[in-house]
């Protein structure tokens, strides 16, 4: 289980997740600000405070990232830190963070790796009408101009927008996530919008050349996943159709094929008539790639109706309201091991959509930008973080994507969720991915198990065992 000579070996953070520091320095409000503070909406009533403390910690985090010999770091810049009112005036004091940030990494032999939106939205602009309007993604591609400016010259790969599925489906059709509302129509409309914004970022990025004199690579990390009828009755057949269309079609086809897939137009037919895609769009949304993303945790098992399935077998957090247009599918448990989060561990799901997405998107670099668990962390009595479980979930998802290459797909680069414990969007603080554990009293950071097995892996480029 050798990887090939070249292969890059990174960790990934988000801004929200992180940084802490929300009103520091001119920060703006964000959508996540709004949707934490509002009860009922964050386990325990956690916010984005304190994050990992990145923005004032990041020396400390970036010499953690060169023991690990990781030779690259994924972060996402928080566009109210540099935008706070999502365009106009921009703040000089956050965007001399993320200046300090790329020169320290750079420093430190790493690569630096930004993505522009990880789903903290500025709140004007969601008052604006948010990703479901049209403006937006125009506004994003100014965002784009900023940070193109102000790191172009050191920062040579970008990507733009994080998990649009999330963003448009989990935030404007399921609720569960910012800015928590629940309008299927509206949700088409965003991921159509944060499509766009991506195609537009793309090309404002690649205006000029990098520091190194050759062209900016861009792309946008998606998170397709593996979803399997729960029989071979033909009706679960039907509904993993429908699910797919809109959790993976959705995306690919405006992205690769520039098109929606007739049958996905048909199915959400009586949602939408997809007015908002004008004329021009799918050919900025499918411009080439330099790179695709791919974040992976688990696979979903789906049947057509709850009928006949034993209700301890229906799997919790399915997140069924997100599926516009097939809301009435049933999401089954297989009987497989499950991290502190719930998710069933398969890496044969990786392995099924890493081998898919080669076929769609034809030759395209892809790199794993988040893969990783979460478990119940605790502080031994040697001071040290054990976490096996975690360990065991990386080297079988690293297998996979060992044998996906095999198989032919292009993988290139592999990032580890998380560099550090943060907060876990609406499951707050209860849930630890890091490879990092950080004591949210103190700060202190601690290497755990996995973090040092990590290491290992990323400095020999194979797998132990």
């Amino acid at each position: 289980m050798r990887f090939p000579a070249g292969f890059l070996w990174g960790a990934s953070t988000s801004a929200f997740q992180v940084e802490g520091s929300t009103t520091a320095d001119g920060r703006g409000r964000s959508i996540w600000d709004t949707f934490a503070e509002t009860p009922g909406n964050v386990l325990d009533g956690d916010t984005g405070e304190p994050g990992g403390d990145h923005y004032n910690r990041y020396p400390e985090d970036v010499a953690i990232m060169r023991e690990l010999g990781l030779g690259a770091y994924r972060f996402s810049i928080a566009w109210p830190r540099v935008l706070p009112e999502g365009g106009g005036q921009v703040n000089q004091a956050g965007l001399d963070f993320y200046d300090r940030l790329v020169d320290a990494l750079l420093e430190a032999g790493i690569d630096p790796w930004p993505t522009l939106y990880h789903w903290d939205l500025p709140q004007a602009l969601e008052d604006a009408g948010g990703w479901p309007a049209r403006d937006t993604a125009y506004r994003f591609a100014d965002f784009a101009e900023v940070m193109r400016d102000a790191l172009g010259d050191r920062v040579s790969t970008w990507t733009t927008v994080n998990e649009p599925w999330c963003a448009a489906f989990l935030g404007y059709a399921d609720g569960a996530h910012a800015p928590g509302r629940r309008e299927p129509a509206a949700a088409l409309a965003a991921a159509h919008h944060l499509m766009l914004g991506h195609g537009l970022a793309a090309a404002a990025l690649r205006e000029g050349q990098g520091g190194t004199g050759q062209a900016r690579r861009v792309g946008l990390v998606l998170n397709p996943t593996t979803l399997r009828p729960n029989s071979t009755d033909p009706a679960d057949i039907t509904a993993v159709r429908r699910a797919d269309g809109v959790r993976n079609r959705i995306f690919h086809g405006p992205l690769f094929q520039g098109a929606y897939p007739q049958d996905v137009l048909d199915d959400l037919a009586p949602v939408s008539d997809f007015a908002f895609v004008k004329d021009g769009d799918l050919s900025i949304i499918s411009a080439p790639l330099d790179l695709v993303g791919v974040n992976f945790y688990t696979p979903h098992w789906i049947a057509a109706s709850d009928r006949g399935i034993d209700p301890a077998d229906i799997a919790s957090g399915g997140d069924s309201s997100a599926y516009v247009g097939c809301e009435d599918l049933t999401f089954v448990w297989h009987g497989l091991p499950r991290t502190g989060i719930g998710w069933e561990v398969d890496p044969s799901g990786l392995y099924d959509v890493l081998t898919r997405l080669a076929g769609d998107a034809q030759g395209v670099p892809i790199y794993i930008i988040e893969n990783g668990a979460a478990y119940p962390d605790q502080v031994d009595e040697d001071d040290a973080v054990h976490d096996p479980d975690r360990v065991a979930y990386l080297d079988g998802h690293l297998r996979a994507v060992r044998e996906a290459m095999k198989a032919g797909a292009p993988l290139a680069g592999y990032f580890a969720w998380s560099l550090l414990d943060n907060f876990e969007w609406a499951w707050g603080y209860s849930q630890r991915f890091g490879l990092v554990h950080v004591d949210y009293e103190t700060q202190r950071r601690r290497i755990k198990d996995s973090g040092r097995w990590y290491a290992q892996v990323a400095r020999s480029g194979e797998l132990p065992g």
